[in-house]
């Protein structure tokens, strides 16, 4: 078995459905698919069982993260290299195809990630140089291989007995931060991260967090980000790190309330004063 997919569905029936059907399709290479569904309530498993049988689904009766499913399906993974995708997804033909291949030729490479497009066709910005907090946190983390320093999440193929070695995902991580985590625990290990240009993915983004209050999904991201200073920065760079966000929020704070009143449509401040009262409630606790 060259691969193994395997796809955590939460309420993304229909996009699971489209994402699914593109994977079958015209796909060139040996593989199995997994669908973990974390507990949904649209019938995701349901119609997941009924249109895909030669699926092997993994139904949860609640949910257990992002980072937990996809270790249940890990365990039970036959093929050489796992690819970890999002519901939110399609896969252009050949792309599994093209990611093995990368994979196989690039033996240094322990994770990557494939171009990653909008709806619209325009590049979603899929590849990042730096870590969260990287800036104050660099000195804690030494040298490591290669330049990139983890692609994005909504597809990734990494090596299975790497993986393994690991123990996957941290399930800390409940959802968000845990991409990040796991590239930097690779590169720690002595592999790089790479990126297939020639293997395209399209993805909608967020659609699993579609009926979250946005400013609940910032205080998901923001909570993932100080797990991740938690696990790889000293106490005093995190204390560095958020006593500057939380000055940052403070005076975003400050200007967005003076500038709302004269504003005709506050919708796009109002998410941004959301955001930034997030960051300033949960830094708190870190720079005492």
């Amino acid at each position: 078995m060259d691969i193994s997919v395997i796809i955590v569905s939460y309420n993304t029936a229909d996009l699971t459905v489209a994402c699914l059907e593109s994977v079958f399709a015209s796909q060139r290479i040996s593989y199995e698919v997994f669908v973990v569904d974390n507990a949904s309530k649209d019938r995701s498993a349901e119609i997941i069982r009924e249109k895909f049988p030669e699926v092997r689904l993994i139904a949860n009766e609640t949910n257990r993260g992002f980072g937990t499913a996809n270790n249940q399906a890990l365990r039970e993974c036959m093929g050489r290299h796992v690819v970890f995708l999002n519901p939110d997804t399609t896969v252009e033909p050949e792309s599994l195809f093209t990611m093995a291949a990368f994979m196989d030729e690039h033996p240094k490479v322990g994770l990557a990630g494939p171009k990653v497009l909008n709806p619209d066709g325009t590049r979603q910005d899929s590849v990042s140089y730096r870590y969260p907090g990287h800036r104050r946190g660099a000195a804690d983390l030494g040298s490591l291989p290669g330049s990139i320093a983890c692609v994005l999440g909504a597809c990734q193929i990494a090596s299975a007995s790497l993986l393994r070695e690991l123990g996957g995902f941290d399930e800390d991580f409940f959802l968000y931060g845990e991409d990040q985590d796991l590239c930097l625990r690779i590169r720690k290990r002595g592999f790089e991260i790479g990126f297939i240009d020639d293997a395209v993915i399209l993805h909608h983004g967020g659609q699993s967090e579609r009926e979250t209050l946005p400013a609940e999904v910032v205080r998901k991201k923001f909570r993932g980000e100080l797990l991740f200073y938690k696990k790889h920065y000293r106490p005093e760079t995190i204390r560095r790190i958020c006593q500057k966000q939380r000055r940052r929020a403070l005076w975003r704070i400050f200007f967005i309330r003076l500038q709302i009143p004269m504003m005709s449509d506050k919708t796009e401040a109002l998410r941004k004063l959301a955001k930034y009262q997030v960051i300033y409630q949960e830094t708190a606790r870190h720079i005492k």
